[in-house]
């Protein structure tokens, strides 16, 4: 999820872009699906599956995703694009430096409270890192491309004096996805009341070290 890759370089204004009937519909199912397999995971989510929670029929949403394997990659583009939207463009938005990295993380955390994009893309590591496949072959590029985002932006802090200059912006990238893992185990799992001030307190030492 790197910026390279996760902003069209020639973006359209919602203004002038017209959804078709059946497009918004299969928007409106993508979010449904994208819900369930945060819930069962994606390996789990079917059109059988999918036509039960929504009650549509079987032929209906195979007209739209023609094959379980279809629909699972198109969830996963879906949680992709959400997560983009919620996470990295508020943080591109933001000023550069450590303020863009703070975004970014105030963001994530957030996405996390809602059992969206940032769930799914957990859940469906665990599922596919032992399965070779289309599915995790996207789930592969999605995490480089979003580790490589987050160390760009760390880099913008080192540019800007925020942190030193002998920074390792990989290992930054690498130590924060680590913060967010143990959220998701101490929140989720768990069910750590303090989840969420150890995960910001473990981000400000990383930060901290940053700065030394």
């Amino acid at each position: 999820m790197a910026d390279r890759g996760l902003l069209p370089k020639n973006e359209r204004s919602c203004l002038t872009f017209v959804v078709s009937k059946g497009e918004a519909t299969k928007q409106a199912v993508l979010e449904r699906a994208a819900a369930i397999a945060s819930r069962i995971g994606l390996a789990g989510l079917t059109i059988g599956s999918l036509a039960d929670d929504t009650g549509m029929s079987k032929s209906g949403l195979f007209a739209h995703f023609r094959s379980k394997e279809l629909l699972q990659a198109q969830v996963l583009a879906f949680a992709r694009q959400l997560f983009v939207d919620q996470v990295v463009r508020p943080a591109l938005a933001a000023p550069r430096g450590e303020t863009r990295v703070r975004t970014l993380f105030e963001h994530w955390l957030g996405s996390t409270k809602d059992r969206s994009s940032a769930c799914l893309f957990v859940s469906a590591s665990a599922e596919y890192d032992d399965q070779p496949g289309p599915i995790r072959d996207q789930l592969v590029r999605d995490h480089l491309d979003f580790a490589d985002s987050v160390a760009q932006m760390f880099r913008t802090g080192i540019s800007e004096g925020d942190f030193r200059r002998d920074a390792d912006p990989e290992q930054f990238a690498h130590d924060v996805h680590g913060v967010m893992l143990a959220f998701f185990h101490a929140s989720r799992l768990l069910g750590d009341p303090a989840a969420e001030a150890r995960t910001r307190h473990a981000f400000e030492k990383l930060l901290a070290d940053a700065r030394a």
